[in-house]
């Protein structure tokens, strides 16, 4: 397990609940009084919605009595009593991640290379394509690679298979890092808040393919990356990050595409980062994010 500067296994504990006294005092009297040493703290009390979000990041002090599941157990009853939303976990578990893709490989390099690094608190358990093309690729770190090919025929036994290999492979997020296949409305739904995707960002909107080149006939200035929870509202989900560059007529399709390239593998990483810390709140269409 990864460690923290100061040698102490760190904690993370999610808060969400309706606005009202006590929320903030309830939680953190808790933790000092388990012997837990709060070292980051951060909340929104949305005056829209009437909703609360908070996170903490806690140690155990050496000479508490209490132990991380104590603690997490002991909570319950004060979680009840607030009418909480919560999780508790530890900070340094990597999260159980399945990555998919196509042909394009500059998100899923990027991914295997902060993974190598120690850059992303995540563990790679398979990345599944519908194309061959990336399997050295995988298969050189040592990941598993499935081969899932998708047509109008079998795409609903194909999505079964997948919704197999995150159940068998206890998968806790699904990356689409420039998977080319629309997922169906039944797998957004088993995926909600569990999966994300990238996608360029334009104004005009470019669908199809060449998407860049696209961009270059009708003189963009701005091009730039998004990533979103997959819903099956196409590329409209929550949004957790995104980036512009800005660009002139004397960028040729060619360079766009270079540039888009290095925006969306920023994004991604971004995003990916962000769930893994347990950073991130779904809100409805929103999205409450502590960085």
């Amino acid at each position: 397990m990864t460690k923290n500067p100061d040698n102490r296994r760190h904690f993370v504990l999610t808060v969400r609940c309706e606005t009202g006294p006590g929320i903030v005092s309830g939680v953190t009297s808790y933790l000092a009084e388990h012997g837990g040493n709060i070292v980051e703290l951060a909340q929104f009390d949305d005056k829209i919605t009437g909703q609360f979000f908070m996170r903490s990041v806690f140690n155990i002090l050496p000479d508490s009595t209490c132990t991380f599941n104590q603690i997490r157990t002991g909570f319950i009853e004060l979680a009840d009593r607030l009418g909480l939303e919560w999780e508790m976990k530890e900070a340094d578990r990597p999260t159980r991640v399945l990555i998919m893709v196509s042909r394009f490989d500059h998100c899923l390099l990027d991914l295997l290379y902060r993974h190598r690094k120690g850059e992303l608190n995540i563990e790679i358990a398979a990345v599944v394509s519908n194309h061959l093309d990336l399997r050295p690729i995988v298969e050189r770190d040592g990941i598993r690679f499935v081969y899932l090919p998708v047509t109008k025929q079998n795409k609903p036994a194909q999505e079964a298979e997948l919704m197999k290999l995150v159940n068998e492979t206890e998968t806790e997020l699904v990356i689409l890092a420039r998977y080319m296949q629309i997922l169906s409305d039944p797998l957004c739904r088993q995926l909600h808040g569990r999966a994300i995707n990238i996608h360029h960002s334009f104004l005009p909107g470019f669908k199809g393919a060449k998407p860049y080149h696209q961009a270059f006939d009708r003189g963009v200035k701005l091009i730039g990356a998004t990533a979103h929870y997959v819903t099956a509202d196409l590329d409209e989900g929550p949004i957790i990050e995104q980036s512009v560059q800005p660009v002139d007529h004397a960028y040729y399709p060619e360079e766009l595409v270079a540039l888009g390239r290095d925006t969306e593998t920023s994004v991604l990483t971004r995003a990916v980062k962000l769930h893994a810390e347990q950073r991130i709140f779904l809100a409805g269409d929103k999205t409450v994010i502590f960085k």
